[in-house]
Protein backbone atom coordinates (compact mmCIF):
# COMPACT_ATOMS: atom_id res chain seq x y z
CA UNK A 1 0.00 0.00 0.00
CA UNK A 2 1.31 3.77 -1.03
CA UNK A 3 1.20 6.03 2.06
CA UNK A 4 2.05 9.58 1.69
CA UNK A 5 2.96 11.81 4.89
CA UNK A 6 1.99 15.05 5.03
CA UNK A 7 3.06 18.10 7.16
CA UNK A 8 0.78 21.38 5.81
CA UNK A 9 3.36 24.64 6.40
CA UNK A 10 6.23 22.89 6.96
CA UNK A 11 8.37 25.64 6.10
CA UNK A 12 6.70 27.90 8.38
CA UNK A 13 6.77 25.34 11.01
CA UNK A 14 10.65 24.86 10.88
CA UNK A 15 11.19 28.61 11.01
CA UNK A 16 9.26 29.07 13.79
CA UNK A 17 10.97 26.06 15.87
CA UNK A 18 13.71 28.36 17.74
CA UNK A 19 10.50 30.55 18.32
CA UNK A 20 7.68 28.67 19.82
CA UNK A 21 5.86 31.51 21.23
CA UNK A 22 5.16 33.25 17.64
CA UNK A 23 3.19 29.68 17.10
CA UNK A 24 0.12 31.05 19.26
CA UNK A 25 -0.01 34.66 17.84
CA UNK A 26 -1.25 35.65 14.35
CA UNK A 27 2.06 34.73 11.76
CA UNK A 28 2.51 34.55 8.42
CA UNK A 29 5.63 33.60 6.27
CA UNK A 30 6.65 36.71 4.25
CA UNK A 31 6.71 36.81 0.70
CA UNK A 32 10.34 36.56 -1.14
CA UNK A 33 12.23 39.56 -1.66
CA UNK A 34 11.92 40.56 -5.32
CA UNK A 35 8.74 38.77 -5.78
CA UNK A 36 4.74 38.95 -5.88
CA UNK A 37 3.77 40.48 -1.97
CA UNK A 38 1.73 36.99 -1.36
CA UNK A 39 2.15 35.43 1.77
CA UNK A 40 3.25 31.85 2.90
CA UNK A 41 1.77 29.52 5.08
CA UNK A 42 0.19 31.01 8.22
CA UNK A 43 -0.76 29.88 11.69
CA UNK A 44 -4.02 28.67 12.77
CA UNK A 45 -4.44 31.60 15.15
CA UNK A 46 -3.85 33.69 11.48
CA UNK A 47 -6.45 31.66 9.76
CA UNK A 48 -8.72 32.28 12.46
CA UNK A 49 -8.57 36.26 11.89
CA UNK A 50 -9.19 35.96 8.24
CA UNK A 51 -5.67 36.14 6.57
CA UNK A 52 -5.48 33.30 4.26
CA UNK A 53 -2.34 31.91 2.47
CA UNK A 54 -1.33 33.02 -1.06
CA UNK A 55 -2.94 36.81 0.34
CA UNK A 56 -1.69 39.85 -0.69
CA UNK A 57 0.68 41.51 2.06
CA UNK A 58 -1.43 44.74 2.05
CA UNK A 59 -5.01 42.47 2.35
CA UNK A 60 -3.44 40.73 4.89
CA UNK A 61 -1.86 43.39 7.44
CA UNK A 62 -5.59 45.58 6.95
CA UNK A 63 -7.41 42.18 7.65
CA UNK A 64 -5.07 41.68 11.05
CA UNK A 65 -2.91 44.69 12.29
CA UNK A 66 -1.54 42.36 14.65
CA UNK A 67 -0.03 39.82 12.41
CA UNK A 68 3.45 38.81 12.17
CA UNK A 69 5.54 38.52 9.40
CA UNK A 70 8.18 36.05 9.78
CA UNK A 71 11.31 35.56 7.38
CA UNK A 72 12.05 32.77 5.30
CA UNK A 73 15.18 30.08 6.32
CA UNK A 74 15.78 28.18 3.80
CA UNK A 75 18.89 26.63 5.42
CA UNK A 76 16.96 25.60 8.53
CA UNK A 77 13.76 24.24 6.49
CA UNK A 78 16.04 21.86 4.90
CA UNK A 79 17.65 20.86 7.44
CA UNK A 80 14.86 19.76 9.35
CA UNK A 81 13.17 18.52 6.28
CA UNK A 82 16.09 16.15 5.91
CA UNK A 83 16.18 15.30 9.38
CA UNK A 84 12.73 13.63 9.28
CA UNK A 85 13.17 11.95 5.98
CA UNK A 86 16.31 10.55 7.97
CA UNK A 87 13.95 9.18 10.68
CA UNK A 88 11.55 7.58 8.68
CA UNK A 89 14.08 6.38 6.92
CA UNK A 90 15.85 4.87 9.94
CA UNK A 91 12.56 3.57 11.02
CA UNK A 92 12.64 1.36 7.52
CA UNK A 93 10.68 3.23 5.22
CA UNK A 94 12.43 4.21 1.90
CA UNK A 95 10.93 7.46 1.30
CA UNK A 96 10.54 9.49 -1.98
CA UNK A 97 10.17 13.43 -1.18
CA UNK A 98 7.44 15.29 -2.81
CA UNK A 99 8.12 18.36 -1.82
CA UNK A 100 9.15 19.75 1.56
CA UNK A 101 5.86 18.68 3.56
CA UNK A 102 5.14 15.90 1.47
CA UNK A 103 6.79 12.50 1.71
CA UNK A 104 5.48 8.90 -0.46
CA UNK A 105 6.49 5.77 0.82
CA UNK A 106 5.34 2.00 0.66
CA UNK A 107 4.53 -0.41 3.70
CA UNK A 108 5.01 -3.53 2.00
CA UNK A 109 8.29 -4.27 3.02
CA UNK A 110 7.67 -3.16 6.74
CA UNK A 111 4.21 -4.98 7.03
CA UNK A 112 5.85 -8.16 8.49
CA UNK A 113 8.31 -6.44 10.66
CA UNK A 114 5.56 -3.72 12.59
CA UNK A 115 2.20 -6.38 12.33
CA UNK A 116 0.06 -4.74 9.59
CA UNK A 117 -0.51 -1.29 7.70
CA UNK A 118 -1.82 0.54 10.22
CA UNK A 119 0.94 -0.41 12.87
CA UNK A 120 3.52 0.38 10.24
CA UNK A 121 1.96 3.85 9.69
CA UNK A 122 1.52 4.54 13.47
CA UNK A 123 5.29 3.72 13.32
CA UNK A 124 5.84 6.38 10.78
CA UNK A 125 3.70 9.11 12.75
CA UNK A 126 6.10 8.54 16.05
CA UNK A 127 9.37 8.56 13.89
CA UNK A 128 8.43 12.00 12.66
CA UNK A 129 6.76 13.25 16.49
CA UNK A 130 3.73 15.32 17.24
CA UNK A 131 5.37 18.60 17.26
CA UNK A 132 4.91 18.48 13.59
CA UNK A 133 1.54 17.86 13.51
CA UNK A 134 1.88 15.35 10.68
CA UNK A 135 -1.30 13.12 9.53
CA UNK A 136 -0.95 10.07 6.68
CA UNK A 137 -3.60 8.90 4.01
CA UNK A 138 -2.72 5.78 2.57
CA UNK A 139 -4.20 3.70 -0.63
CA UNK A 140 -3.28 1.73 -3.40
CA UNK A 141 -2.69 4.50 -5.65
CA UNK A 142 0.16 7.09 -4.92
CA UNK A 143 -2.69 10.65 -5.61
CA UNK A 144 -5.28 8.84 -3.68
CA UNK A 145 -2.93 8.59 -0.83
CA UNK A 146 -1.87 12.42 -1.38
CA UNK A 147 -5.90 13.37 -1.18
CA UNK A 148 -6.08 11.10 1.80
CA UNK A 149 -3.55 12.70 3.61
CA UNK A 150 -4.85 16.25 2.52
CA UNK A 151 -8.15 16.09 4.68
CA UNK A 152 -6.63 14.25 7.39
CA UNK A 153 -6.62 15.70 10.77
CA UNK A 154 -3.22 16.37 12.75
CA UNK A 155 -2.19 12.94 14.06
CA UNK A 156 -4.76 10.84 12.19
CA UNK A 157 -4.04 7.84 9.85
CA UNK A 158 -6.86 7.59 6.67
CA UNK A 159 -6.56 4.39 4.73
CA UNK A 160 -8.66 4.10 1.85
CA UNK A 161 -9.69 0.55 0.66
CA UNK A 162 -9.05 0.10 -3.32
CA UNK A 163 -12.52 -0.07 -4.03
CA UNK A 164 -13.86 2.85 -2.17
CA UNK A 165 -11.22 5.03 -3.78
CA UNK A 166 -13.31 6.50 -6.56
CA UNK A 167 -16.20 6.73 -3.95
CA UNK A 168 -13.72 8.60 -1.89
CA UNK A 169 -12.63 11.05 -4.60
CA UNK A 170 -15.43 12.13 -5.46
CA UNK A 171 -16.71 14.71 -3.35
CA UNK A 172 -12.69 17.06 -2.94
CA UNK A 173 -11.93 19.90 -4.43
CA UNK A 174 -9.78 20.51 -7.94
CA UNK A 175 -7.32 21.90 -5.61
CA UNK A 176 -5.79 18.56 -5.63
CA UNK A 177 -4.94 18.28 -8.83
CA UNK A 178 -1.27 19.96 -10.29
CA UNK A 179 -2.56 22.56 -12.51
CA UNK A 180 -2.06 26.18 -12.64
CA UNK A 181 -4.31 28.80 -11.50
CA UNK A 182 -5.59 29.63 -14.79
CA UNK A 183 -6.36 25.98 -15.89
CA UNK A 184 -8.71 26.46 -12.30
CA UNK A 185 -9.93 29.37 -13.15
CA UNK A 186 -11.30 27.81 -16.70
CA UNK A 187 -12.38 24.21 -15.16
CA UNK A 188 -14.80 26.78 -12.64
CA UNK A 189 -15.86 28.92 -15.51
CA UNK A 190 -17.36 25.52 -16.92
CA UNK A 191 -19.12 24.78 -13.73
CA UNK A 192 -16.39 21.74 -12.73
CA UNK A 193 -15.38 22.61 -8.94
CA UNK A 194 -14.90 18.63 -7.48
CA UNK A 195 -12.90 15.84 -8.94
CA UNK A 196 -15.89 13.40 -9.48
CA UNK A 197 -17.40 16.54 -12.22
CA UNK A 198 -14.18 16.38 -14.15
CA UNK A 199 -14.00 12.30 -13.94
CA UNK A 200 -17.38 12.18 -15.12
CA UNK A 201 -16.71 14.03 -18.63
CA UNK A 202 -14.73 11.66 -21.37
CA UNK A 203 -11.31 11.99 -21.24
CA UNK A 204 -11.02 12.51 -25.18
CA UNK A 205 -13.12 16.41 -24.66
CA UNK A 206 -10.85 16.78 -21.49
CA UNK A 207 -8.05 16.22 -23.58
CA UNK A 208 -9.42 18.14 -26.77
CA UNK A 209 -10.24 21.58 -24.24
CA UNK A 210 -6.55 21.87 -21.88
CA UNK A 211 -4.92 19.38 -24.22
CA UNK A 212 -1.83 17.27 -22.28
CA UNK A 213 -2.38 19.35 -18.98
CA UNK A 214 -6.02 18.05 -18.47
CA UNK A 215 -5.81 14.78 -19.59
CA UNK A 216 -3.17 13.97 -16.87
CA UNK A 217 -5.83 15.99 -14.25
CA UNK A 218 -8.71 13.60 -16.05
CA UNK A 219 -6.46 10.61 -14.77
CA UNK A 220 -5.82 11.48 -11.58
CA UNK A 221 -9.10 12.26 -10.86
CA UNK A 222 -9.61 8.50 -11.72
CA UNK A 223 -7.11 7.41 -9.07
CA UNK A 224 -4.38 8.13 -11.02
CA UNK A 225 -2.06 4.89 -11.98
CA UNK A 226 -0.54 2.49 -10.04
CA UNK A 227 3.36 2.93 -9.75
CA UNK A 228 6.11 1.61 -7.34
CA UNK A 229 7.69 4.28 -4.82
CA UNK A 230 11.19 4.55 -5.79
CA UNK A 231 13.16 5.41 -2.67
CA UNK A 232 15.72 8.03 -2.84
CA UNK A 233 19.08 7.71 -3.01
CA UNK A 234 21.06 8.06 0.38
CA UNK A 235 22.06 11.83 0.72
CA UNK A 236 25.63 12.82 0.71
CA UNK A 237 27.28 13.50 4.14
CA UNK A 238 29.71 15.92 3.38
CA UNK A 239 29.70 19.64 5.21
CA UNK A 240 31.82 21.73 5.45
CA UNK A 241 31.38 25.16 7.75
CA UNK A 242 33.12 28.52 8.25
CA UNK A 243 32.10 30.55 11.36
CA UNK A 244 33.39 34.77 11.12
CA UNK A 245 33.90 36.34 14.25
CA UNK A 246 32.02 39.10 13.06
CA UNK A 247 29.84 39.81 10.11
CA UNK A 248 30.60 40.05 6.67
CA UNK A 249 29.44 41.43 3.34
CA UNK A 250 32.88 41.48 1.57
CA UNK A 251 32.78 39.84 -1.54
CA UNK A 252 36.89 39.04 -2.37
CA UNK A 253 36.86 37.94 1.61
CA UNK A 254 33.44 35.66 0.81
CA UNK A 255 34.90 34.24 -2.37
CA UNK A 256 38.28 33.54 -0.46
CA UNK A 257 36.25 31.51 2.00
CA UNK A 258 34.67 29.60 -0.08
CA UNK A 259 38.19 28.75 -1.90
CA UNK A 260 39.30 27.31 1.66
CA UNK A 261 35.69 25.26 2.15
CA UNK A 262 36.13 24.15 -1.25
CA UNK A 263 39.29 22.17 -0.33
CA UNK A 264 38.35 21.23 2.86
CA UNK A 265 35.67 19.29 0.82
CA UNK A 266 37.96 18.08 -1.68
CA UNK A 267 39.77 16.64 0.98
CA UNK A 268 37.66 14.83 2.54
CA UNK A 269 38.32 10.98 2.24
CA UNK A 270 34.17 9.73 2.49
CA UNK A 271 34.57 11.71 -1.11
CA UNK A 272 36.00 8.38 -2.11
CA UNK A 273 37.63 10.13 -4.96
CA UNK A 274 33.79 10.69 -6.71
CA UNK A 275 33.28 13.87 -8.31
CA UNK A 276 30.70 16.32 -7.36
CA UNK A 277 27.29 16.47 -9.48
CA UNK A 278 25.15 18.46 -7.03
CA UNK A 279 26.55 21.24 -4.18
CA UNK A 280 24.50 23.57 -1.81
CA UNK A 281 26.09 26.68 -0.86
CA UNK A 282 24.05 27.93 2.19
CA UNK A 283 24.77 31.03 4.94
CA UNK A 284 23.96 32.07 8.56
CA UNK A 285 22.96 35.79 8.00
CA UNK A 286 23.60 38.70 10.97
CA UNK A 287 19.93 39.38 10.86
CA UNK A 288 19.47 35.37 12.02
CA UNK A 289 17.51 34.43 8.83
CA UNK A 290 19.38 32.18 6.29
CA UNK A 291 19.89 31.92 2.79
CA UNK A 292 20.55 28.99 0.65
CA UNK A 293 21.48 27.96 -3.11
CA UNK A 294 21.90 25.07 -5.15
CA UNK A 295 24.58 24.56 -8.27
CA UNK A 296 23.53 21.37 -10.22
CA UNK A 297 27.13 21.26 -12.61
CA UNK A 298 26.48 20.00 -16.06
CA UNK A 299 29.14 17.72 -15.80
CA UNK A 300 30.46 16.22 -12.96
CA UNK A 301 33.62 17.58 -11.29
CA UNK A 302 36.11 17.29 -8.68
CA UNK A 303 38.45 20.47 -10.30
CA UNK A 304 38.22 23.51 -7.95
CA UNK A 305 38.57 26.16 -10.89
CA UNK A 306 35.59 24.65 -12.46
CA UNK A 307 33.62 24.66 -8.85
CA UNK A 308 34.34 28.38 -8.09
CA UNK A 309 33.49 29.25 -11.14
CA UNK A 310 29.93 27.37 -10.82
CA UNK A 311 29.45 28.46 -6.95
CA UNK A 312 31.62 32.08 -6.96
CA UNK A 313 28.60 34.25 -8.45
CA UNK A 314 26.17 33.07 -5.82
CA UNK A 315 27.51 35.12 -3.48
CA UNK A 316 26.80 37.91 -4.83
CA UNK A 317 23.45 37.01 -4.66
CA UNK A 318 23.54 37.64 -0.50
CA UNK A 319 20.69 39.71 0.47
CA UNK A 320 22.84 40.81 4.01
CA UNK A 321 25.79 39.99 5.24
CA UNK A 322 26.73 36.58 6.99
CA UNK A 323 28.53 35.18 10.05
CA UNK A 324 28.64 31.40 9.14
CA UNK A 325 29.29 29.93 4.77
CA UNK A 326 28.28 25.88 4.63
CA UNK A 327 29.38 24.53 1.95
CA UNK A 328 27.07 20.87 1.36
CA UNK A 329 27.87 18.11 -1.78
CA UNK A 330 24.08 17.19 -1.74
CA UNK A 331 25.01 14.37 -4.46
CA UNK A 332 28.32 12.65 -5.97
CA UNK A 333 28.70 11.05 -9.25
CA UNK A 334 28.70 7.45 -9.25
CA UNK A 335 32.11 6.83 -10.93
CA UNK A 336 35.64 7.74 -9.84
CA UNK A 337 36.45 8.63 -13.44
CA UNK A 338 35.56 8.58 -17.08
CA UNK A 339 37.40 5.75 -19.13
CA UNK A 340 38.44 7.32 -22.87
CA UNK A 341 37.98 5.36 -25.98
CA UNK A 342 40.84 5.85 -28.77
CA UNK A 343 38.54 5.86 -31.54
CA UNK A 344 34.56 6.33 -30.64
CA UNK A 345 31.59 4.66 -32.28
CA UNK A 346 30.13 7.16 -34.92
CA UNK A 347 27.14 9.17 -32.63
CA UNK A 348 28.66 7.55 -29.63
CA UNK A 349 30.23 11.37 -28.34
CA UNK A 350 26.46 12.63 -28.98
CA UNK A 351 24.75 9.67 -27.41
CA UNK A 352 27.32 10.21 -24.35
CA UNK A 353 26.34 13.75 -23.98
CA UNK A 354 22.11 13.04 -24.42
CA UNK A 355 22.75 10.88 -21.36
CA UNK A 356 25.29 13.36 -19.40
CA UNK A 357 22.21 16.02 -20.15
CA UNK A 358 19.16 12.89 -18.75
CA UNK A 359 21.77 12.75 -15.93
CA UNK A 360 22.10 16.47 -14.89
CA UNK A 361 18.12 17.14 -15.20
CA UNK A 362 17.27 14.06 -12.81
CA UNK A 363 19.92 15.49 -10.60
CA UNK A 364 18.62 19.11 -10.58
CA UNK A 365 14.58 17.75 -10.73
CA UNK A 366 14.66 14.58 -9.28
CA UNK A 367 13.80 11.08 -10.72
CA UNK A 368 10.89 10.63 -12.95
CA UNK A 369 11.41 14.08 -14.91
CA UNK A 370 12.49 13.26 -17.38
CA UNK A 371 10.26 11.60 -19.86
CA UNK A 372 9.70 9.86 -23.44
CA UNK A 373 6.82 10.15 -25.50
CA UNK A 374 5.65 6.47 -26.46
CA UNK A 375 3.29 5.72 -29.75
CA UNK A 376 0.33 3.45 -28.25
CA UNK A 377 -2.21 4.68 -31.11
CA UNK A 378 -0.79 6.26 -34.15
CA UNK A 379 -4.48 5.99 -35.30
CA UNK A 380 -6.28 7.76 -32.97
CA UNK A 381 -8.23 11.18 -34.13
CA UNK A 382 -7.34 12.48 -30.70
CA UNK A 383 -3.67 13.79 -31.30
CA UNK A 384 -3.47 13.78 -26.90
CA UNK A 385 -4.73 10.25 -26.92
CA UNK A 386 -1.73 9.06 -29.44
CA UNK A 387 1.09 8.63 -27.59
CA UNK A 388 1.66 8.40 -23.64
CA UNK A 389 4.65 10.26 -22.04
CA UNK A 390 6.83 7.50 -19.56
CA UNK A 391 9.78 8.03 -17.47
CA UNK A 392 12.86 7.11 -18.81
CA UNK A 393 15.58 5.96 -16.63
CA UNK A 394 18.53 5.24 -19.07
Amino acid sequence: MVACLLIPGFELRAALRTRPRLALVPVALAPEAGEEPLLGPVTATAEAAGVKPGMRLGEALATCPSLVLVDRDPAAVEKEWEDVLRRLEDAGFAVDPVEQGAVVFETRGVERLYGGVQPALERALAAVGTAWDPRIGAAGRRFTALAAASVARPGQILIVAEKDEQAFLEPLPLSLLPMTADRYAELEGLGLRRLGELAQLPSHAVAERLGVEGRKAWRLSQGGRKAKVRGRRPAAELVEALVFPEAVANEITLRRALGSLLERLLARPERAGRPFRKLALSARLVDGGSWRRVATLRDATAEATRLRAALGPKLSELPAPLVELRLEAVELAKHTGQQLALVEPAGEEAAGRLREGLRQVRASTGTGSVCAVVEVAPWSRVPEARALVVPRDD
